[in-house]
């Protein structure tokens, strides 16, 4: 399968920036894998958008897929309480 390149909305850095230091290597190394396999096992689309969710603890990844282009867009990184709200 062909290598995605992901790119990281600047808002979403900002939310990684805020991550405790105890979780933000698993996160940062959940976010890696995408660009093997941007649908892994786990993940599901959310309702009414093109965009999918993955888990990683009680953190959210918030991100699309553009397979034309190979690309994987970062839109959202946050805590399971926040990460939904407008």
């Amino acid at each position: 399968m062909a290598k995605y390149k992901i790119t990281i909305k600047k808002s979403a850095a900002k939310e990684l920036s805020d991550i405790p230091k105890k979780d933000l290597p698993k996160i940062v190394k959940r976010i890696q894998s995408l660009a093997q396999n941007p649908r892994p096992h786990g993940s599901q689309k959310l309702s009414g958008q093109e965009q999918y969710r993955i888990r990683q603890g009680d953190y959210r990844i918030v991100y699309s897929v553009n397979d034309k282009v190979l690309a994987v867009d970062v839109f959202k990184i946050g805590h399971r309480r926040e990460v939904y709200r407008p």
